[in-house]
């Protein structure tokens, strides 16, 4: 029996005083600080965090300023395939 389900992902609510970054993969990854300082390299909205050094990202875990759907975020974390919105506090 196949029971067909339909789902609808709401995007989460942004944090005030955050900066999100949306991240789209496509294969999954084994660690969220690699592919999130990649992605804060990339974008254009924010210069400050696009110059992100190893360091500064490092230091943001430790202080609980980086979250996906408002938890805190390890920066050992696996990523999953499809889209992940990671707010950055401010």
């Amino acid at each position: 029996m196949v029971l067909n389900k339909c789902m609808n992902y709401k995007t989460p609510a942004q944090p005030q005083n955050s900066f999100r970054i949306t991240l789209e993969l496509e294969e999954s990854e084994p660690r969220l600080d690699s592919v999130l300082l990649d992605a804060l390299k990339k974008q254009k909205e924010n210069e400050t965090l696009s110059l992100m050094s190893k360091t500064l990202l490092k230091k943001l875990f430790i202080e609980k300023k980086i979250l996906i759907k408002g938890q805190n975020a390890k920066a050992k974390s696996p990523v999953n395939v499809g889209t992940t919105y990671i707010d950055i506090l401010l």
